[in-house]
């Protein structure tokens, strides 16, 4: 009997201390076809982590993106970091417009981080 495939890392949204979710409201205005593909690219990442390119690449200081290419001819990114408890925490996510990561989206994402960590401390 083949084994169970298992997640090695379980993906949970970032939230506020006002409740939000900012990853999971961002969806939320996409459309049903292209959060399709970003749930597929994230459930990948969950069962096969760690991944790199083209899937994923690191940012530094903790931070990886999830590299979608959506059917609308767009391109998203979803910016995360492992825990501590090894859950991958949806920081950020945006389209991308440009060739580099907009330094304001990194800095959004690192802020949600150092949230995160100390509402887990």
């Amino acid at each position: 009997m083949p084994k169970p495939v298992m997640k090695r890392v379980q993906a949970i949204f970032f939230r506020t201390a006002q409740g939000g979710e900012p990853v999971r409201e961002w969806l939320r205005d996409l459309t049903a076809e292209d959060r399709k593909v970003i749930g597929g690219d994230l459930q990948l990442a969950e069962f096969a982590w760690p991944v790199g390119m083209p899937l994923s690449r690191p940012l530094g200081q903790g931070l990886h993106e999830i590299r979608s290419r959506l059917p609308s001819n767009r391109i998203a990114r979803v910016i995360f970091y492992i825990s501590a408890q090894q859950e991958m925490v949806l920081l950020h996510g945006f389209i991308k417009k440009t060739e580099k990561t907009p330094v304001a989206d990194l800095e959004l994402a690192r802020r949600n981080k150092r949230m995160h960590e100390g509402a887990q401390a």
